[in-house]
């Protein structure tokens, strides 16, 4: 059985919970509870707050843990990165007042910056040879510069939009920051039997994401200029139809091209486009 840390609220949880439910993994959330066993598969989830999970992965209370980059490199727990999950993107960020100019790192020598990331912050003032008082908070870092308490801030920004409501200007990105499925270091080999079931359940997920299964009838003639145009894993399915002269193309088609090729497969002779999302992928 393997224990995996989740963040017990917020967007992480809420991506974190979905990727364990397409990955097929059946988990009771009708009543919240510490710690919740799943129904098919060797794995409980135990619901912590975000900055707790590297230190109860590293101590082996949990085996696996998904946290945030930011927490994971704040905490310096040691722990091992599995997978990055391509969720929960976010930046650490340095913002200051609107209305003052921005000349550059320079400015903020012998300025108090609020935060609740010191060791990155810290890390990255050593680096650029700046000195600067850096004031921790645990709560809502954002208002420091408007009460009088820090010159400046320090802290994640996603959208920008709660900067924006305090006044506040992004002037420096220190780090960009994304889920993280990490692992304790000493998995027995049946726990890491367990993990690897997982990882290729969530690399069937997330191989089939922005993906669409497409079929479509060509005209026997038309066939070498629709398959000139078709992108594919490997190659397009060609089928005989039962009406003569005429086949059936199966193929898969990324979200990105997506309407651009189905322009160009019109264009090229294709009739009849069926398309159909695609829930797993497995390579």
């Amino acid at each position: 059985m393997l224990r995996i840390a989740v963040q017990s609220k917020g967007r992480l949880y809420e991506e974190t919970m979905n990727m364990l439910v397409e990955s097929d993994i059946k988990l009771s959330t009708s009543k919240r509870t510490l710690l919740v066993q799943s129904k098919n598969f060797p794995i409980e989830v135990l619901f912590l707050r975000d900055d707790d999970i590297p230190q109860t992965v590293a101590s082996g209370v949990a085996d696996l843990g998904v946290v945030g980059e930011n927490e994971f490199v704040e905490r310096q727990e040691d722990a091992d990165i599995v997978r990055r999950l391509d969720f929960s993107h976010c930046r650490l960020s340095l913002a200051i007042p609107k209305a003052i100019e921005y000349p550059g790192l320079e400015w903020f020598e012998n300025k108090k910056i609020a935060t609740s990331y010191p060791v990155i912050l810290r890390n990255f003032l050593e680096k650029n040879h700046i000195n600067a008082d850096i004031h921790v908070i645990t709560g809502s870092v954002e208002i420091s510069p408007g009460i009088g308490l820090a010159d400046a801030i320090f802290d994640i920004v996603s959208s920008g939009s709660t900067l924006v409501s305090n006044n506040l200007r992004e002037v420096e990105v220190v780090m960009q920051s994304e889920a993280l499925l990490i692992a304790n270091k000493n998995l027995t080999e049946e726990k890491k039997e367990i993990l690897e079931e997982l990882l290729f359940r969530l690399t069937a997920v997330k191989t089939a994401e922005d993906k669409k299964y497409v079929r479509m009838n060509v005209s026997n003639d038309n066939l070498p200029e629709v398959l000139s145009v078709l992108p594919s894993m490997h190659s397009p399915t060609v089928m005989p139809l039962a009406t003569e002269g005429w086949s059936s193309v199966h193929t898969v088609l990324s979200e990105e091209r997506f309407w651009e090729i189905i322009g160009k497969l019109k264009s090229a002779g294709a009739e009849g486009i069926l398309v159909s999302p695609i829930e797993k992928m497995i390579p």
